[in-house]
């Protein structure tokens, strides 16, 4: 007779114990199954080389591509990265792509190594995308102490850099123990598979303890499969909603990121086609509806189209489905003007549910939104007027849109919005493209015509420089075979270029186009609007006032990138930059298209802002520049209000 599994053990390390465990992890939402940990991220060092190191060098080695596959001993793929906190962004570019249903860990050593993880973990956590980070710790054992790169914290022997961590971490353990292991394991993949509590999910691992041998029950290791499930909406909430909508006369629906992670791209296009209701967006629920859909009206708020930003002025109730409400969407609490508006959200997260004193249902976004189509009947549509005027809003602000992509002179040299309809021009629903920080958002949120539900990747939670080129490797991970575009102006890249490297390593034909504009053009517009006149925002020599106002810098950021491994083209003028572009999308390796558009002193040629935004100025100065912000700033702080 043979042993039962639950009397059965298997002597391994703690660290060969945690990727044996995470091997046999999986997801499964509307019968569909997926790896939970399809790969791990690392950059070894003493405090993990060898615990995590060696462990998955015994899982065997292999490409994420390969080794997911069930079989009876599952093998955790690596990937080698360049930077600690490039690898977080990576593994967030995953989860987003896959749906929020596979992830990536990443391990780092001690110390420094670990510490880098701090921004890539804010970003998961803001974004609610879930990552496992792995970061090697200081002695559990204490045999000296301090060890290479501890923190001394005086009054506290307990405290060391991973702690950083806790407040940018949905899940914070520290495993001292090997047994241990085992409850934080099963806690940390229970927060990474609930979409309501998803985020980063830190494991902070001994450099001792991770070398250390235990006997492992043998069910540890069995496959176990966490269902991500479809809650569904209260019935008295649901029936409350229903009755808010058959009362509105100009109801406006804000699509969030939350329609996305649910698949509820189809749900939503059924309420809007039942309904009428037109549908705007935020930065991580734009391409909820494709951009030609009647009902869509594109991006809301202060990076959003006219057409939206007026919708919601005079809207008397809103629907937010899967939205934060951020201050880019409601444009700092000054967009939704009508005195009597009021919310409905639809929301996984009970936190979210509940803000703008909204009336919360808490349930799927698609779950949700089928229930509401259904209890609405197929018997309610806003009246005929109103529909056709934001029809008619729709079609003008395409012609805006179409102003700002014109090409003109094919020999000029580029502006932004230029290079934005060059590629316009080139892609299909296939393609997908990646950006997070500077003007671009701004530019893309107003003018993108997003093809497909997840051709539009913008990270807007925590708006971080350096995202995009490491997330557009994650992404490709999860989607091959597609064309994957990294947007980045010269300041992101030179945030966080490294990962160049690794995507020539793994093959993955990624194409970045840097945007050269000699600095940082986003906040030198900022900065003019605010009365800082440009200060310290263009990538210039000193002058003989030692004001940065000298020469341009002679930065070549297409030299760089081909030093790394890429492929560069460069293009000059408008004629160049669409040969470029068709050039990359067609490339089987990575490439960069490198274009000089303005400088970091003129505007991206996009549409102005088409609501306000809140950047506090000062309140007394003696430049003219700066008295005059704070007059126009006290003017539109007046229309700011709380819902209540």
């Amino acid at each position: 007779m043979s042993t039962p599994l639950s009397a059965r053990t298997r002597r391994l390390t703690t660290a060969q114990a945690l990727v044996a465990f995470l091997t046999r992890q999986h997801t499964e939402r509307d019968g569909r199954r997926h790896r939970l940990i399809a790969a791990t991220w690392g950059i070894f060092g003493h405090g993990n080389v060898a615990g995590i190191g060696q462990a998955l060098l015994e899982s065997g080695t292999t490409a994420p591509s390969e080794g997911t596959a069930p079989g009876p001993r599952p093998r955790m793929p690596f990937v080698q990265g360049r930077n600690e906190q490039a690898m977080v962004h990576a593994a967030v570019g995953h989860a987003r792509q896959s749906r929020r249903l596979s992830a990536h860990a990443v391990t780092t050593s001690i110390g420094p190594g670990a510490t880098n993880l701090v921004t890539g973990a804010a970003l998961a956590t803001i974004n609610r995308l879930p990552v496992l980070l792995l970061p090697g710790d200081v002695f559990a054992t204490r045999p000296a102490d301090p060890v290479l790169q501890q923190l001394e914290v005086p009054y506290a022997g307990d405290v060391s850099v991973n702690d950083a961590l806790r407040p940018v971490s949905r899940y914070f353990d520290r495993v001292t123990r090997p047994e241990s292991l085992i409850p934080a394991a099963l806690q940390a993949m229970r927060v990474l598979t609930d979409p309501a509590e998803t985020g980063a999910v830190t494991l902070a691992l001994p450099q001792d303890v991770q070398a250390e041998a235990y006997d492992w029950p043998e069910e540890f290791f069995a496959d176990r499969v966490w269902q991500v499930r479809r809650p569904r909406a209260d019935t008295d909430a649901l029936a409350e909603a229903a009755a808010a909508l058959r009362a509105a006369r100009r109801p406006l629906l804000v699509a969030g990121g939350g329609v996305h992670h649910s698949e509820a791209e189809q749900a939503l296009r059924d309420f809007a086609d039942a309904t009428g209701i037109p549908v705007a967006s935020t930065q991580a629920g734009k391409g909820s509806l494709p951009h030609d859909h009647p009902c869509d009206v594109g991006g809301i708020g202060h990076t959003g189209t006219a057409v939206a930003d007026e919708l919601a002025r005079t809207a008397d109730l809103v629907i937010g489905v899967g939205t934060r409400w951020s201050d880019f969407t409601t444009a700092s609490a000054t967009l939704f003007a009508d005195p009597a508006v009021r919310f409905v959200n639809l929301n996984i997260a009970a936190f979210d549910a509940h803000k703008m004193s909204g009336l919360g249902v808490v349930a799927d976004a698609r779950t949700a939104l089928e229930e509401l189509t259904a209890a609405l009947g197929g018997a309610h549509r806003v009246g005929p007027a109103y529909a056709a005027e934001y029809r008619d809003g729709k079609e003008r602000w395409e012609r805006r849109v179409a102003a700002a992509y014109a090409s003109g002179d094919p020999q000029a040299r580029p502006t932004q919005t230029q290079v934005l309809g060059a590629l316009d021009s080139l892609v299909t629903g296939d393609d997908i493209l990646i950006n997070a920080a500077g003007s671009l958002p701004g530019d893309l949120h107003k003018l993108w015509r997003a093809r497909s539900e997840d051709q539009y990747h913008v990270e807007y939670g925590y708006s971080c420089m350096g995202y995009e080129i490491p997330a557009a490797i994650g992404v490709a991970m999860a989607a091959p075979g597609r064309p994957v575009w990294a947007l980045v102006g010269d300041g992101t890249y030179l945030m966080n270029p490294t990962e160049i490297v690794t995507a020539v390593q793994e093959n993955l034909p990624i194409k970045v186009v840097i945007l050269q504009n000699h600095g940082y053009a986003s906040i030198g517009g900022l900065s003019e609007s605010v009365g800082a006149e440009r200060f310290g925002t263009a990538y210039r020599h000193r002058a003989a006032d030692s004001s940065y106002t000298g020469a341009p810098l002679p930065i070549d950021l297409a030299a760089n990138a081909a030093s790394l491994g890429m492929r560069v083209i460069r293009a000059k003028t408008m004629r160049d930059l669409r040969e470029a572009l068709t050039q990359a999308r067609a490339a089987d390796v990575a490439t960069c298209v490198y274009v000089e558009t303005e400088t970091a002193d003129t505007v991206s040629g996009a549409p102005e802002a088409q609501a306000w935004w809140d950047v506090p100025v000062a309140e007394t100065a003696t430049r003219p520049s700066a008295v005059k912000a704070r007059e126009d700033y006290d003017r539109q702080v007046a229309a700011r209000r709380r819902h209540l």
